[in-house]
C-alpha cells in the first residue's frame, strides 16, 4: 500500500511572530524563485514507498549543497546530471500534455511553479538497480492564531505526467499531497494520484490491465507522444520498443482550510515517485496561490449578456458543492462541482458557492454586473499623406467597449502589428508606407474582442519630377510627326505641361495637358518644355526641361498606302509611295524589295510602286530626307505573311470494287474561323468533290485514281496534297509476298497488302522453331528481318494474318516467306 512520510521527518521551519491572521507563509508559493523555507529530499523506493525511500535530505535552514536556502535545483538521487526538483519562473509547454508549466486558471495567474521528477528511470530492460526515483518537498506552516471559525485557506494547483507501468496499483508511478499535524495525517486534505489497474500483474509485477475508464474519469488523458525510454518489460523483438504509455492530467486546483488549526503547526508535503520496479517515470507540477484569506471565486465580475461564462473555486477532496446565480441566469450542467458554467442575461446579483467535506466548510460570493456585448465600431475616414514628416488623427466611433490596442498593417492586411495605445483617438506620425489601421475593442473582460472596421492611410512617395527625353531636338518648318517628348524617371503623375521661350518665364498649357508624352506641332520659334509632376498629396516638382530648336528648312512630305497588308506565303505585296517634298529616301529590308528606285527624289512629286516578297511578316520603313532638315520623315508598311498551308490527305490506300472508301483531308491553317474550303480532282467515284471528307465507290472500269486535294483559306491562300487509291477486282482479301530482301533498294519490308479490309486483327511471323519474331495489328506496318534489333539469317519463315473486311467478314491466310540476304 502507499505510505506517506511522518511529519517528524518533514521539518521546514518558518516562524513569524508578526504575521497577520490571513497572510500566507513566506515563500510558500516560491515567489522568491527558490526553495528557501522548504525542506526537500530525494531517494529510491526499491524497498517500497515510505520513510525508508528517503536517501538524501536538504535542510530548510542552510544553503547548498546540503540545504535549500537560495536553491533552485536539486538533482535526482545518485543522478547528478538530471534535475529532480526545479523551481520554474518562466512559462513553457509540457511536451507530453501540451499544457503550460505555470498555469492561469479561470483568470488567476500563478507566478511560479515547482517541477518534481523527470523522465529518467533506474531500470531498463537489460540493466539497472531497480527501485524508482523519489523526490519531495515539505513546508512547516505556522497557522496564525485566531478564531477557528475564520477560514485560513491554502490553495495549490497541480498537473502531472505518469507512465503506465502495468504494475499493480500499489507500485504504479505516483503523485501525492499530504497534510499532517504533529501526530496524524489530515486525510481529507491528503490526496494521491496514480494510474489505477485491475491488480492482475504477473509474477514479474508487469502486465496488469489499466483501468482506463477510471483513469479518464479522474481526468487522465493518454499522450500522443511515445515514452522516451524503451519498454522495460519487453521481451524478445519488443525489448527495445518505445510505447505510447504516457498519460497526463492538466492543471487542477485544490484548497484546504487550516482555520481549525489556528495557533498550531502543520506540514504540507508534495511527493512524486517513479514506479517501485523502477522502469517507469513520473513528474508533476505544483503551483500555490499567494492568497490565504478564505475561499475565492475565479471568474468575471462583469458578465457579458448572452455569453456562457465559467466560474470556479479550488476543489476540496471529496467535497460537495452548491452554487447560486442571479435570477434568470441559466446554469449549464451540474452545480455539484468546483466549476460552474452559466448563460448570462441582463440581471445583476451575486454568484455564491459553498463547498464542504469532512474537514472544511467554505463559502464565497462574488458580485456580478451584466454588460452589453462588444460593438467594435469603425475608424472614421481614410487619409492620404506624403511620406516622411506627417501627422494623421484616427478616431474610433460607434463602438461599445474600450480599446485594447490598435493594429497596423503595411502589407495590405496580410499581417498586423499591435500598437500599444488604448485611446479611442490614435495619432499616426511620420509614416513611410501605406498602412491599414484597426482597433481591438472589448466591453468588459467577459465579452468577445472584436475588430473595428479599418481605415487606410495612403502614404504617397515624395515627388520626383524626372526628365524629358530627348533633352534637346531640332524641329523643321511644317513638321507634322516624330517630334515627340516623353517624360521618364518621374515619381508621381503629370499635372500639366509648360513652355517657355527663354527658360525663365513659363506658361501652363491651356487646356491642361496631363499625359506623359507630347507631340510638338506648328512650332515657329525655339521653345523649352517641362512637366509639372505630383505624387498624391506631396508637393509638386518640375521635370528637367527639353530644349527644341527650330530649323528654317521644311520637313519632308510624302503619302503612302497601304499601311497594313496581308499576303499568302511566297506571294508578293505592292507598296505605293509619293514623295512631294524631299531630296532622298531609303528603304529597310531592301533585299526583299523590287522597284524601289535608287534613293534620289527627282522630280517631285516622285511616285514609287514597290513590290515586296517577304517570307515572314515584315515592317518596311520608308525614310525621306529633305536636305537641310535634320529630321527624317518615316512611314511604315506592315506586311503580314500568313504561314504556308500544309494539307494532309492521308496515306495511299487499296480498296476493292464497290467498297466505300472514306477520304479525309485536313490543313494546318488557323486563319479561317469556319475552316478552309476543299476541292478534289478528279472527281471520279466521289459523292462530293467539294468537301473535306468525301466517300469514294469504284467500278471495275477504274484501276487506280490519284487525287489532288486543294485547301483554300478565307484569304485565298492554298495548299495541296495527293493520295493514290488502287482498286482491286477481287473481293476483300489480304495479299502477302512470298519473298523479301531486307536492306535492299526495293522489297525490303515484309508487309501484308490489305484490300477491302477495315481492321487488321494481327500479322505474325515465326521462325522454323515456332518462335514469334514479329507481330503487328497496324495497317501498313511490316517486318524488317530483325528480332530485338538483331539481324536474322536467310531462310524460310512462317506467317499468318487475319483481318475484318468492310462486309464484317473475317479473312485469314497463312503461308511461308523466304528471307533473302
Amino acid at each position: 500500500m502507499k505510505h506517506f512520510l511522518p511529519a517528524v521527518c518533514l521539518l521546514a521551519f518558518f516562524n513569524s511572530a508578526t504575521a497577520q491572521s490571513q497572510v500566507c507563509p513566506l515563500n510558500s508559493n516560491w515567489s522568491s524563485g527558490n526553495l528557501t523555507h522548504w525542506w526537500a529530499y530525494t531517494g529510491n523506493n526499491q524497498a517500497g514507498n515510505g520513510p525508508s525511500a528517503i536517501k538524501q535530505t536538504y535542510d530548510s535552514t542552510t544553503g547548498p549543497p546540503g540545504g535549500t536556502v537560495g536553491t533552485t535545483t536539486i538533482y535526482e538521487y545518485n543522478l547528478p546530471s538530471v534535475p529532480g526538483i526545479q523551481i520554474l519562473t518562466a512559462n513553457s509547454i509540457d511536451p507530453f500534455g501540451n499544457f503550460s508549466t505555470i498555469p492561469t486558471i479561470n483568470g488567476y495567474h500563478y507566478s511560479n511553479s515547482i517541477l518534481l521528477g523527470s523522465t529518467s528511470i533506474t531500470r531498463s530492460n537489460s540493466s539497472g538497480t531497480g527501485g524508482g526515483y523519489v523526490r519531495g518537498v515539505s513546508y512547516r506552516i505556522n497557522v496564525p492564531p485566531g478564531n477557528t471559525n475564520v477560514p485560513y485557506t491554502m490553495t495549490y494547483a497541480y498537473a502531472m505526467v505518469l507512465e503506465n507501468g502495468t504494475h499493480n496499483s500499489n507500485d504504479q508511478p505516483l503523485f501525492s499531497a499530504t497534510l499532517t499535524t504533529n501526530d496524524s495525517v489530515i486525510s481529507c486534505a491528503s490526496p494521491k494520484y496514480f494510474l489505477p489497474t485491475f491488480n492482475n500483474a504477473n509474477p514479474r509485477d508487469a502486465g496488469a490491465t489499466l483501468d482506463s475508464a477510471t483513469a479518464e474519469k479522474e481526468g487522465f488523458i493518454v499522450s500522443t507522444r511515445l515514452s522516451p525510454n524503451a519498454n522495460p518489460n519487453g521481451q524478445g523483438p519488443g525489448a527495445n520498443e518505445h510505447l505510447q504509455d504516457v498519460w497526463y492530467k492538466k492543471w487542477t486546483e485544490v484548497t484546504f482550510d487550516l482555520g481549525p488549526y489556528r495557533g498550531q503547526q502543520v506540514v504540507l508535503t508534495f511527493e512524486t515517485d517513479n514506479c517501485v520496479p523502477g522502469g517507469h517515470f513520473a513528474y508533476s507540477y505544483i503551483a500555490l496561490r499567494n492568497t490565504c484569506g478564505g475561499l475565492q471565486i475565479s471568474g468575471d465580475s462583469t458578465a457579458c449578456i448572452g455569453s456562457t461564462l465559467t466560474y470556479s473555486i479550488p476543489g476540496l477532496t471529496g467535497a460537495t458543492y452548491q452554487w447560486s446565480v442571479p435570477p434568470g441566469w441559466n446554469i449549464v450542467g451540474s452545480t455539484d462541482s468546483s466549476v460552474l458554467k452559466v448563460q448570462v442575461i441582463n440581471t445583476a446579483g451575486s454568484v455564491t458557492v459553498n463547498e464542504q467535506n469532512s474537514c472544511a466548510n467554505l463559502s464565497a460570493s462574488m458580485k456580478v454586473v451584466p454588460v452589453q456585448p462588444t460593438i467594435a465600431g469603425a475608424i472614421a475616414s481614410n487619409a492620404e499623406v506624403c511620406t516622411g514628416t506627417n501627422n494623421v488623427i484616427l478616431t474610433l466611433a460607434g463602438n461599445r467597449g474600450s480599446v485594447l490596442n490598435w493594429l497596423a498593417s503595411t502589407d495590405n492586411g496580410a499581417h498586423f502589428t499591435p500598437v500599444a495605445d488604448t485611446n479611442a483617438r490614435y495619432q499616426a506620425t511620420n509614416l513611410t508606407t501605406t498602412t491599414i489601421y484597426r482597433a481591438l475593442v472589448q466591453n468588459g473582460e467577459s465579452c468577445d474582442i472584436d475588430t473595428a472596421s479599418p481605415a487606410i492611410v495612403q502614404v504617397d512617395p515624395k515627388t520626383v519630377g524626372g526628365a524629358l527625353n530627348p533633352s534637346s531636338m531640332f524641329f523643321c518648318l511644317g513638321q507634322t510627326k516624330d517630334a515627340l517628348l516623353t517624360l521618364k524617371g518621374q515619381t508621381g503623375t503629370p499635372v500639366n505641361w509648360q513652355s517657355s521661350p527663354d527658360g525663365v518665364n513659363w506658361t501652363d498649357f491651356a487646356p491642361t495637358y496631363a499625359d506623359s508624352m507630347y507631340s510638338i506641332l506648328g512650332l515657329t520659334q525655339p521653345t523649352q518644355y517641362r512637366v509639372i509632376v505630383q505624387s498624391g498629396v506631396c508637393p509638386p516638382e518640375n521635370s528637367a526641361p527639353a530644349n527644341v530648336q527650330v530649323v528654317p528648312t521644311p520637313f519632308p512630305q510624302a503619302s503612302t498606302e497601304p499601311a497594313d497588308t496581308i499576303i499568302c506565303y511566297n506571294t508578293k505585296a505592292t507598296l505605293n509611295a509619293t514623295i512631294s517634298l524631299g531630296t532622298s529616301y531609303t528603304w529597310n529590308d531592301a533585299n526583299t524589295l523590287t522597284g524601289q528606285g535608287n534613293g534620289t527624289v527627282n522630280p517631285t512629286p516622285y511616285t514609287m510602286q514597290v513590290t515586296a516578297s517577304p517570307l515572314a511578316t515584315t515592317n518596311y520603313v520608308l525614310s525621306v530626307e529633305n536636305a537641310g532638315c535634320p529630321n527624317l520623315l518615316k512611314d511604315t508598311f506592315h506586311v503580314r505573311v500568313l504561314p504556308p498551308i500544309i494539307v494532309d490527305a492521308g496515306n495511299d490506300t487499296d480498296v476493292v470494287i464497290n467498297q466505300p472508301l472514306q477520304l479525309h483531308a485536313s490543313s494546318n491553317d488557323t486563319t479561317s474561323p469556319r475552316g478552309d474550303k476543299f476541292a478534289w480532282t478528279p472527281s471520279v467515284g466521289l459523292n462530293d468533290p467539294n468537301i473535306a471528307d468525301p466517300i469514294g465507290i469504284y467500278s471495275p472500269e477504274t484501276d487506280s485514281v490519284r487525287y489532288l486535294v486543294t485547301a483554300t483559306s478565307q484569304y485565298g491562300c492554298i495548299g495541296t496534297a495527293t493520295i493514290l487509291v488502287k482498286i482491286f477486282k477481287t473481293g476483300p482479301d489480304i495479299f502477302v509476298p512470298n519473298a523479301f530482301t531486307p536492306g535492299g533498294a526495293t522489297n525490303n519490308i515484309f508487309r501484308p497488302i490489305a484490300v477491302g479490309i477495315t481492321r487488321l486483327e494481327y500479322f505474325r511471323v515465326y521462325n522454323r522453331w515456332g518462335q514469334l519474331v514479329f507481330e503487328t495489328s497496324a495497317m501498313g506496318q511490316g517486318w524488317d528481318g530483325r528480332l530485338n534489333g538483331q539481324v536474322l539469317p536467310s531462310g524460310t519463315y512462317v506467317w499468318m494474318v487475319q483481318g475484318t473486311s468492310y462486309t464484317k467478314k473475317f479473312v485469314f491466310h497463312r503461308g511461308t516467306v523466304v528471307l533473302v540476304r
